[in-house]
């Protein structure tokens, strides 16, 4: 599959969904859904131009590096591990988690009543809700230092849950917008079918196919552990790597359950394949 996706033969798409599929993600579990990239840094134009590289997201880099300025960041928290972090990452949340995709699907059931669930019975703040693609963006390449998510493939090819068609009361935003249907950028023309279709185009682009390697590294590959893993500024919580914790030696009941806990409600790295 490796050899028919370096020649073309397959999308990057399908390709990104067989890696998954070896590392042990599925549509069954929210806690290990399928994890895709952000592949645009473009959610402000009116026309979407693919034949720039300004337009799309440095693959070769994880979300809590896009910037400069966030990417120090998070290596002083890597550095400074010993007088404030109980483990030493650059990460503490997760790109992946079963909160992240009920809020990206929380418009569609059954993830409505899922998002609910993990909420504690009721929906988030409404600032805190997935309401805008250019502004989840932000959040997660820029503004919040507890945010690095990632996509999932329904950005690909669903564009049913950017709509709010079962009328879900979401809330209402401090700045008086109730929220709806999901932001779109300019270039979507606030048409959801017009953006699969162009998200897609760019996910399958000659830039995206040239450096999807880079991102698989990190997500799937050898960047995920060790010295490659701390250069890339690549590293999570230890918990986060459920394959890699011993529980069976582990004997206190209670830590056992709190490290269980962590992993179903955060994320938890991919099988590296």
């Amino acid at each position: 599959v490796s050899l028919s996706w370096q020649k073309r033969e397959i999308s990057n798409f399908d390709y990104l969904m067989y890696l998954n599929t070896l590392a042990g993600r599925s549509y069954n579990d929210c806690m290990q859904y399928p994890v895709f990239p952000w592949v645009l840094a473009d959610y402000h134009s009116q026309t979407l131009n693919l034949t720039n590289p300004q337009t799309f997201r440095d693959l070769s880099k994880p979300m809590g590096a896009q910037t400069a300025e966030r990417k120090h960041k998070f290596i002083q928290r890597y550095n400074e591990v010993e007088k404030k972090l109980p483990a030493q990452c650059h990460y503490c949340t997760h790109y992946s988690s079963a909160i992240i995709v009920a809020s990206y699907l929380v418009r569609m059931e059954p993830f409505t009543q899922t998002f609910c669930s993990l909420q504690g019975g009721s929906f988030d703040v409404a600032d805190r809700m997935f309401h805008s693609v250019k502004n989840t963006w932000d959040s997660a390449s820029r503004d919040n230092m507890s945010d690095v998510r990632e996509l999932i493939p329904e950005f690909f090819y669903l564009p049913e849950f950017l709509t709010n068609a079962n009328h879900v009361e979401l809330g209402c935003m401090q700045d008086g917008t109730v929220l709806g249907d999901v932001q779109l950028p300019p270039w979507a023309n606030g048409d959801p079918h017009q953006f699969i279709h162009l998200h897609r185009q760019a996910l399958e682009s000659d830039f995206v196919s040239a450096h999807l390697h880079r991102w698989i590294d990190l997500i799937f590959g050898y960047k995920q552990h060790g010295s490659a893993a701390v250069e890339a500024i690549n590293t999570y919580h230890p918990y986060f790597y459920g394959d890699k914790m011993d529980l069976n030696n582990i004997k206190d009941p209670l830590i056992k359950s709190t490290i269980l806990g962590f992993i179903s409600n955060f994320g938890q790295i991919p099988k590296q394949v």
